[in-house]
């Protein structure tokens, strides 16, 4: 299947309006509300809170948010697999297998040294300027399954960013005929937008 250019455009706006694009525009939003509110040094946020007063319900609301946040990667393999023939094709043109195990194992430590070690630094930076909130990576009352829910989070978070961000939007924005580096600077100012409401550091340190 071949999809026109109409069609693509309007696939990749849906997507990012199930996804990271509304992110974004909440995020804009947030940022907004906080620096009306007065200085960012004095305010905080939190990444991952409870939902319910109940444990069981508050699990139950957690395994649920994580569920439906994957929903969108979903869509996106099953029209990636409409493009590429098979399910397979697709879920290898997203760097979904396990071809390369240890590579791919060995570069995704350099990246999370490489791009996790520098982003905390700028945090700690932008919160001596006074240009980032506090951020409190998790808000959770401590129960049994409290560290386990964390991890499903922090997997979560990362499934959607890189499948949808770098692998499914790429190859959109190229079979559109977009240069990689115009595909690169947009995926930057997107990643930049879905972060803003940590604050001005956080969000320009992805740009």
């Amino acid at each position: 299947m071949t999809p026109s250019r109409a069609w693509l455009h309007a696939e990749v706006l849906i997507v990012l309006g199930l996804s990271l694009g509304r992110s974004a525009v909440y995020s804009l939003l947030a940022l907004a509300q906080a620096l009306a509110a007065g200085p960012l040094s004095e305010q905080s946020t939190a990444l991952n809170s409870s939902l319910r007063e109940d444990p069981w319900l508050d699990l139950l609301h957690q395994l649920l948010t994580v569920t439906f946040a994957l929903v969108p990667v979903a869509l996106v393999v099953l029209l990636l697999t409409l493009t590429a023939g098979s399910l397979r094709q697709a879920l290898q043109d997203l760097g979904m297998d396990l071809g390369r195990p240890l590579r791919d194992l060995a570069h995704g430590v350099l990246l999370t040294a490489g791009i996790g070690v520098p982003g905390l630094a700028i945090y700690y930076l932008g919160r001596l300027l006074g240009a980032t909130v506090e951020v409190i990576p998790a808000a959770l009352d401590t129960h049994w399954w409290t560290l386990p829910v964390l991890v499903l989070h922090a997997v979560k978070n990362a499934v959607l960013e890189e499948v949808i961000v770098v692998g499914y939007l790429f190859q959109r924005l190229e079979r559109l005929g977009w240069s990689a580096r115009r595909i690169i600077i947009v995926s930057a100012v997107l990643r930049g937008a879905y972060h803003t409401y940590q604050g001005w550091a956080r969000g320009s340190r992805t740009w």
